[in-house]
């Protein structure tokens, strides 16, 4: 019997025996465990490759091969995903808000592998990314895809895609909390009994599958101080600059991003981008990778360390230049991490979050210091995580238990609040939506909490246009227009040229008062009848924007058009039933 045939009695099966919301359970299991398998996997060969590439380093003195390993990596991992993925499988956290809000929660069967293995070729080579938002999609990929294997109905799957989600972030960083409010601010997922379930197995499963795998260590174990209410001044002011090197991240990120979209060539983004990368992390050793080890060494008072490997390893005790130092690894952080990504490598911003909030928090105390403010380097340090995190993903409660989790620092849930939250109120003045999300909502194709913007966005204008309208030339008499009004139901009659440009409208209401008079018949054509409406809906507006030209024009139905090429109409009342199907769809069980 053919493998298909024995997959659909097993459908079969559990359509009789297992009720729908206790598959959803399984399933969940399922994909915890699998997201943890990937997770391991990942972190295994980013660490493997790195271990042998720079086991022969010296700490003392530079290190030349920092100007190869980069290109080398960027390289073949580029080679990788244009020859053998042959799709683009950067920006890992933004495709699957693509595939949340416009493609039904489907993510391709590739993402499954390909960002495990590209990452970590980028990563392990030195590219200064996080290996988070890749093991994202790779879970998010593993829950749309099993949804799809068992024909789950679409408000499951995208349930499952928050699951794999959740449980790629609680396997990697053992921070089961974390994946499920990460699900919930990011991803943006409505908190309802139905989705939080299944979420909090998925999450369970996978720490706990990567405990058993890499132990129950955290990754930031150390001893901080508790919270003292004396300090509190100092937690506001670590938050408004973390609100502002988020916001600095962001823009940056953005700029740079750009200009790597504006190389048509791969071989020049690769010489750009990999030099680019290659010089600074010559300059600055601390930019290779993940940066997780120069987080441990800061969070152990050890600031000199981050000068090993480097030119400047000479200069470890002078404190005026290690401040300098550091401050030049935040300000020139995200020009390795656009490069790596704008060359064609593969990672996300998970990473390089914690690394830029660590060292803005470490250099604060260090100045205050100069000045006399003694204050624990430890604290504000973790604080500083949470910050940049909040800011950059606009994701507080993400912020604040990742933070807590990594380090098993829950005394400073005070603290860390104050600067996650402060954070992301200062860059939300400046940047309503996170570096995730703001491409598809420049596109209006963010799905939000908002729930009639949700409804809205799951609405396309293709799918509502109406095409029974009767068109008529502008030569045509109004004796011509009455006997296609008579055989049609229609109240609006769209006006064509000969090459089908929409000219504008005859309405019935606008001519109700000679359309009876014989007499003039012959003496109107249509082109004189015809009015221009106020508003023109392009094919591919999006449905927020329809929305508004209809609140503008007070209309009940506008006219689509393909640049000048007329397509149809659209009405109110063909939107307000679709808007109703999908509401209902969107609706809780």
């Amino acid at each position: 019997m053919a493998v298909s045939q024995l997959f659909t009695q097993l459908l079969d099966w559990r359509a009789k025996n297992i009720s729908q919301q206790r598959f959803i359970m399984l399933l969940s299991l399922l994909v915890g465990i699998l997201t943890a398998l990937a997770a391991c996997l990942l972190k295994w060969a980013i660490h493997g490759i790195q271990h042998l590439l720079t086991i022969n380093f010296t700490f003392y003195s530079e290190n030349w091969l920092y100007l190869l390993y980069p290109i080398i990596g960027i390289g073949l991992a580029s080679l990788f995903v244009r020859y053998v993925v042959k799709d683009d499988i950067s920006h890992g956290v933004t495709k699957i808000l693509y595939a949340i809000s416009q493609r039904k929660s489907i993510i391709k069967l590739h993402n499954v592998w390909s960002s495990v293995v590209a990452s970590s070729i980028t990563i392990g080579f030195g590219g200064s990314v996080g290996a988070e938002s890749p093991v994202v999609l790779t879970g998010a990929a593993i829950g749309s895809n099993l949804g799809r294997a068992f024909k789950m109905d679409q408000k499951t799957l995208m349930l499952m895609v928050g699951c794999g989600a959740a449980g790629a972030i609680s396997g990697i960083f053992k921070a089961p909390i974390t994946g499920i409010a990460f699900t919930l601010e990011v991803l943006m997922l409505d908190m309802t009994f139905y989705s939080i379930v299944p979420l909090l197995i998925s999450s369970v499963t996978a720490t706990s599958v990567s405990y058993l795998l890499m132990g129950d260590a955290v990754m930031f174990p150390l001893q901080s101080e508790n919270f003292v209410l004396d300090r509190i001044p100092y937690y506001v002011l670590l938050g408004i600059l973390c609100g502002f090197v988020s916001l600095y991240f962001t823009r940056g990120m953005n700029w740079m991003e750009g200009i790597f979209r504006k190389l048509e060539k791969p071989w020049k983004k690769l010489l750009l981008g990999g030099v680019m990368l290659s010089l600074l992390i010559f300059l600055l050793p601390p930019l290779y990778g993940e940066g997780y080890e120069s987080i441990n060494n800061l969070l152990n008072l050890h600031h000199t360390e981050l000068l090993e490997n480097s030119l400047f390893y000479e200069y470890r005790f002078n404190d005026y230049f290690v401040i300098f130092y550091l401050l030049l690894i935040v300000l020139l952080k995200i020009f390795a991490s656009a490069a790596t990504n704008g060359a064609g490598g593969t990672g996300g911003l998970f990473a390089p979050s914690l690394f830029v909030g660590c060292i803005t928090g470490y250099i604060l105390v260090l100045i205050l210091e100069m000045v006399g403010v003694q204050l624990p380097a430890q604290n504000f340090a973790l604080a500083g995580m949470a910050g940049l995190m909040s800011g950059i993903m606009h994701a507080p409660l993400t912020g604040i238990f990742l933070t807590a989790e990594l380090s098993g620092g829950y005394e400073l849930f005070m603290p860390l609040m104050i600067v996650s939250v402060i954070s992301f109120i200062t860059i939300y003045v400046f940047e309503p939506h996170s570096l995730y999300a703001m491409r598809l909502a420049q596109k209006g194709e963010l799905v939000t909490h908002h729930k009639d913007k949700a409804v809205l966005i799951q609405l396309k204008t293709t799918n509502v246009i109406e095409t029974d309208m009767r068109p008529i030339s502008p030569q045509a008499t109004l004796g011509d227009l009455v006997k296609i009004m008579s055989s049609c139901s229609r109240n609006v009659f769209p006006v064509l040229d000969s090459d089908g440009n929409y000219l504008g409208e005859v309405r019935v209401e606008e001519i109700r008062n000679i359309m009876f008079r014989p007499e003039l018949y012959q003496r109107f054509t249509v082109q004189k009848l015809m009015v221009s409406p106020s508003e023109r809906v392009d094919v591919n507006d999006a449905m927020e924007l329809v929305m508004e030209k209809f609140e503008r024009s007070n209309a009940w139905n506008l006219p689509v058009v393909d640049g000048e090429k007329y397509v149809g109409y659209v009405s109110k009342s063909k939107i307000f039933s679709a808007y109703r199907s999908v509401l209902i769809e969107f609706s809780d069980e």
